[in-house]
């Protein structure tokens, strides 16, 4: 079960600050006026060498950097980081090292800063091409802005990308084409594209839930914007190798498909995931929430997991499928069926076959382009035994 060893191990870290909260935002993210960066530092490196001590042995190929807005860390923290994690393990000599950013946040000298540490790529939280979107959206910056941290990413590292949210609220397909059209014609090799969604626990869902947020578009006008989003970037050599990302050949985010090909990963920040795995067993691991109670832990050299979860092999197993046939690639189908009681059914994998789902070719089950628009029904079929 050691999945590191196929699906590959990266190292997540978690910035937990931003300026502002976002009303689409259900990530663990926090609006603080001071942050010690000097404190967090010191609690960073500490937690680094926690968990170097049991997995010093891997070889590790990325490293990313989420939040929050993780350009609002110091170019010095980061550096700090990228020197303690490069002592501390085996790195392959092209480490992919990425960092999100927000185009409020972004300034020269902490650009260069960052590249300087040694970060490669960046990816910016750009999420419309429209101010009064973005105003809705909740954004901090201007159309002009976000124009303007692209060109300085180009500039400055040799790997860019950037989000959008579209099926956004009154857009229509017009409107998205030319967005995205101009989004393209920026010339970054991997875009992520993100259908908007109301989660749970936000802003937008209490909106919702009173009877706000109009203009959402029904499920057909969704499936519309989907396949108008594929077959632009398709036309620009911007495949989607994944449901919501889109990239050059080479250009695809090596630490998501690490996530997707269901490899492990170490978790470090508040609230930040994990997975290990051993010969035997699989863990999902956790970090405390809430920063305060985080930093408060590592400051005192005491472990800010929560403890472990136990994952079986059925479990491991059904989130390899999950992840797995979110990529174009597909995934190995016996790699899936080794780890479960019984084989997912050849015959229910024939019938979506036909249906025009899923294709199953030398032993790789992945889903078509119609597949991906009903993903959660295909994954429920397959699922049940």
């Amino acid at each position: 079960m050691e999945n590191w060893r196929t699906g590959g191990f990266g190292l997540y870290v978690h910035w937990p600050f931003c300026q502002a909260k976002c009303p689409y935002c259900d990530f663990n993210s926090h609006v603080s006026a001071k942050v010690d960066q000097d404190a967090w530092t010191r609690g960073f490196l500490w937690n680094l060498d926690r968990l170097a001590a049991e997995t010093g042995d891997r070889v590790l190929e990325t490293i990313y950097f989420g939040g929050g807005t993780p350009s609002l860390m110091d170019p010095a923290l980061v550096g700090a980081i990228l020197d303690k994690v490069q002592r501390l393990w085996r790195c392959v000599n092209d480490l992919e090292i990425a960092l999100e950013a927000n185009p409020t946040s972004v300034e020269a000298d902490r650009f260069r800063g960052y590249r300087a540490a040694g970060v490669n790529r960046v990816s910016l939280g750009v999420q419309a091409l429209d101010d009064a979107d973005l105003r809705a959206l909740g954004r901090l910056h201007s159309v002009d802005d976000a124009l303007g941290a692209v060109a300085l990413a180009q500039e400055t590292f040799d790997r860019v990308s950037f989000d959008l949210i579209y099926a956004r609220q009154n857009q229509t397909e017009a409107n998205w084409e030319a967005e995205l059209t101009r989004a393209l014609a920026l010339g970054t090799d991997h875009l992520s594209l993100y259908q908007l969604t109301v989660e749970d626990g936000t802003a937008f869902a209490a909106r919702h839930a009173a009877g706000g947020l109009l203009g959402l578009p029904d499920e057909d006008r969704s499936v519309t914007l989907f396949e108008m989003t594929q077959a632009l970037c398709e036309a620009e050599g911007l495949p989607g190798y994944e449901v919501s990302n889109h990239a050059r050949v080479g250009q695809e985010s090596r630490h998501n498909l690490i996530y997707w090909r269901g490899g492990d990963y170490l978790g470090v920040g508040p609230g930040a995931h994990g997975r290990l795995s051993s010969a035997d067993t699989a863990w999902a691991t956790e970090e405390k929430r809430v920063p305060s109670d985080w930093l408060e832990d590592v400051s005192r050299e005491t472990s800010p997991e929560l403890p472990r979860a136990a994952l079986t092999l059925q479990d491991r197993s059904d989130e390899i499928l999950m992840m797995g046939l979110r990529l174009r690639e597909g995934l190995v189908l016996t790699k899936v069926d080794a780890m479960r009681d019984q084989a997912i059914s050849r015959t229910k994998v024939s019938a979506m076959a036909e249906d025009g789902l899923v294709t199953f070719e030398s032993g790789i089950l992945s889903t078509t382009a119609s597949g991906r628009l009903v993903l959660n029904a295909v994954l429920r079929e397959l699922l049940i035994d």
